[in-house]
């Protein structure tokens, strides 16, 4: 049957825009935005999806409030309605498309709400497509666009309000849709059974905001260090972009573990000066321990929970249980950096590190998953 969408003209394949054009089931549209002080001590993450072909969706919202992690996960049966994006107490309102979104939790109840406006700060950037195979098989085939920006309202965790302004607040956002694995977990079958012993990862995502363009820079590696994603550019008010050339990165791990402590990343200028990225992280939130993200053992975007469900998880990070499974999921960490062009000038920026490495990755001196920093 049509639904209310098919009344304008947005098809690009002969069906109702109530189903994707794949019959893949892990068909998914989703965003994400994070939200900090630029101290560390406080630290949102939070995202809405819709997976159409498990018939669900689902929002999230984590704060780490020093070495507490807070969820609120709610989940319903999908509706028709995809201009309201609503489920349960966690609305999006796109108040101007690409620039001005309202964000609202009111999930007080479970220890956390808000009422955030993010507005961006520069326009939003598409990044390069990302494909990813696990054997034969595509386990990922998206598309994304990110932006960074600057946050007003207010954050409430746990009967404490945080006022939230623009001259403080700032973050990152990104809508990505495409597939990639979602809901119950597939059969493990034949790739699981023989993944090879030397397998590994390396991710590296870094949005930045300085006062008068962004930096967004994406690397992935395998084991040898080979990178199947690069892509390195700068942001301008007025949306031009400029490609920065292939980063070369130099991570400071802490010792006795995978923990970045910051990065030294240097960029080539569009006339071949070389640009020097310094980058500390602060505080950091745990995809896999609450936000449903890989390697969450609690659960996974899509999951069915039943109609109408809203609960809670909450872990101290420092639990030995907890800090264990932090290495083996993505980390999004709060960055203060600097940028300086052929020694020149230094200007400052704020935004996210996000990093993972898991298995072998040569040029960081992993040799297998136990491996870590000297």
């Amino acid at each position: 049957m049509p639904i209310p969408l098919d009344e304008f003209p947005l098809h690009q394949v002969p069906l109702s825009l109530q189903y994707p054009a794949t019959s893949d089931r892990n068909a998914y549209d989703r965003c994400y935005f994070n939200a900090h002080d630029r101290s560390g001590d406080v630290f949102l993450v939070t995202g809405l999806g819709y997976y159409p072909n498990l018939g669900t969706m689902d929002a999230y919202a984590t704060v780490r409030r020093g070495d507490r992690q807070h969820t609120v996960r709610i989940s319903d049966a999908l509706n028709e309605d995809r201009l309201n994006q609503r489920v349960g107490p966690y609305r999006i309102e796109v108040v101007d498309p690409l620039n001005v979104i309202r964000v609202v939790c009111d999930a007080d109840d479970h220890g956390l709400g808000f009422d955030l406006t993010w507005t961006g700060s520069f326009p939003v950037v598409e990044e390069p497509r990302h494909v990813m195979r696990q054997g034969p098989k595509v386990i990922l085939d998206a598309c994304r666009f990110a932006q960074v920006g600057t946050w007003s309202g207010s954050l409430r965790v746990d009967g404490d309000e945080l006022s939230v302004t623009e001259d403080l607040w700032v973050g990152t956002r990104d809508r990505s849709w495409g597939i990639r694995p979602t809901g119950e977990a597939e059969p493990a079958g034949r790739t699981a059974a023989e993944t090879p012993p030397d397998y590994g990862f390396w991710w590296m995502y870094v949005p930045l905001r300085f006062d008068d363009h962004a930096l967004v820079l994406i690397a992935q590696e395998d084991n040898e260090g080979h990178r199947s994603l690069n892509d390195a550019v700068r942001v301008y008010p007025d949306g031009r972009v400029e490609q920065l050339g292939w980063p070369r990165v130099d991570i400071r791990y802490r010792s006795g573990s995978r923990h970045p402590e910051g990065a030294r990343i240097t960029l080539t200028e569009p006339d071949g000066t070389v640009g020097v990225l310094d980058v500390e992280t602060l505080g950091f939130v745990a995809l896999n321990c609450g936000p449903g993200y890989g390697g969450d053992p609690d659960w996974n975007h899509g999951h069915w929970f039943g109609r109408d469900f809203i609960d809670t998880l909450s872990f101290d990070l420092t639990a030995p249980e907890i800090a264990g499974r932090i290495p083996f999921g993505v980390v999004d960490h709060v960055a203060r950096a600097t940028y300086a062009v052929d020694g020149g000038d230094t200007a400052e920026g704020w935004g996210m590190f996000e990093h993972g490495t898991f298995g072998r990755h040569d040029p960081s001196g992993f040799t297998d998953f136990g491996s870590v920093a000297p």
